[in-house]
Order: structure tokens, then sequence, then C-alpha cells
């Protein structure tokens, strides 16, 4: 019977996850849709989706805890980088990143009534399947990062099914676009994303979200054939954190 009760308050929980999605994007829409409508704008429009991915993240009962290394420069651009393991990853990178940036995601998103529309308008989207996509997005980024935008792209290429891999190997794309556009690698570290909010619908908690932001990693100098070695360098930073912080959890 408690188990019981207790899927059922899980369950009311994550339909009011969809709902403080589709709330402020409503309160919003007339400014969201001026917004969107030049590329210039973008700026204004993040300003907003910032505001939306905290309502959304206090209003579950999540509050996010930012631990800073090294800090970003205004208007400069940076590839920020993080392991992927929820829906609310988008969430807490949007809470966490002062300076304007661009999502590299998936399509199959962007068929999600209304956040799919500004989804589409404001991401870059890929089908991993279609070489022909994956090209359009290195262009796209491209147009993007000479706007003096920065671009976010959670490197793994998705959330495990395997819900025991604690980080899973990463694409190439964002490290062959730092390299070719000489911008720094921002690695961040979601570490209870997983614990909180999982695709694992019957699972999930309010609570802390923390978040650190490693030393960045410089790509300045650095050719195309570099590109595995800043791959590797990255995901072994991120992975050290999760690996240190899972022996923390197992010894308390």
């Amino acid at each position: 019977m408690i188990r019981l009760l207790q899927k059922i308050l899980i369950l009311l929980w994550r339909i009011w996850f969809y709902i403080l999605i589709i709330v402020p994007i409503l309160v919003l829409l007339p400014f969201l849709l001026i917004s969107v409508a030049k590329d210039s704008w973008y700026p204004y429009f993040f300003k907003m989706a910032r505001l939306w991915a905290r309502f959304i993240l206090y209003g579950m009962g999540f509050w996010p805890e930012v631990k800073r290394l090294e800090k970003t420069q205004r208007g400069k651009s940076y590839m920020y980088v993080a392991n992927h393991t929820s829906m609310t990853d988008i969430m807490l990178m949007l809470s966490s990143v002062r300076n304007p940036f661009v999502f590299v995601g998936k399509q199959e998103l962007a068929k999600f009534p209304l956040f799919g529309y500004f989804y589409k308008q404001t991401c870059i989207l890929v089908d991993r399947g279609d070489p022909k996509s994956r090209r359009a997005v290195f262009e796209s980024a491209q147009n993007r990062l000479k706007q003096g935008l920065s671009i976010c792209i959670f490197p793994e290429g998705g959330v495990p099914d395997d819900t025991s891999i604690i980080l899973d190997t990463f694409k190439d794309g964002a490290f062959r676009l730092a390299i070719d556009h000489q911008v720094p690698i921002v690695p961040m570290v979601f570490y209870d994303n997983k614990k909180r909010f999982s695709y694992d619908f019957f699972t999930g908690s309010p609570g802390l979200m923390r978040v650190k932001v490693l030393p960045f990693i410089q790509t300045e100098g650095l050719k195309p054939n570099d590109r595995k070695t800043l791959k590797e360098q990255t995901f072994k930073a991120i992975h050290a954190e999760l690996l240190k912080d899972q022996a923390y959890d197992i010894e308390a």
C-alpha cells in the first residue's frame, strides 16, 4: 500500500514537471515569439529561457548549487559540455551558464507541443542517423559562433540506456568544432540529476542539484588531428569527478 501511494505521488510530481514546462511558455508567449524573429535578438530569448529553466527547477523542488573553478568572460564564445542523464540537464545548464549559448540537440524534442516550436527555432537540431544532418550541424554551429554566441553539446550523444554507466563514450562533434573555432572547452559536471529526475519514470525526488564548472581546456593552437586527445582529456576530467563523488556516496 505504501509503495503504491509512493508511485502515485511520483506520478503526480512527474506530471507537474510537464505543466511547469508549458505554463511559463504560455505566459511569455508574445515576448518569446518576438525574440525568435531575428537571430540578433537571441540574447533576449536566452534571458527568458533562463527564467523558464529556474521556474521549472525550483517548482520541482530542486535547488541548483554551482561551484566554479574558473569563470567565463562576457562576450567570449565557449564550448560547454557536460554529462547527460536527465531531461533536467537542459534546465540546469541554462540556469548555470550566464553567457548566451545555443544547444545542439536531438530532432525528436522538436515534436513536443509548443516547447518544440521554440526548440526548433533556437537550437541546432541533429538527426544522428543522417550524415547530411551532421554536416549541417557544423555549418549552423559555425554561424552561431561567428555571431559571438557559445555552443552547448552533451557529448555522449544521448542518455545511456544502461543506468549503471557513469559516463558514456564521447562523440567527436564538440571537440572538432572547438578546435575549428579555437574556443575553450568548459567541462561541467552534473552530479545529482540522475538521482533527482532520471528516465526511470517512478524514481526521483526533490533536492540539491550540484554543478561543478571545471578548469577550462584551451584549444588555441590545436589542429584537427588533436581532436581525439582533446576528447579524452575532457572525458577524463568529468569522469574523475563523477567517480570521486560516487566513492564519497558509498563511504557515506
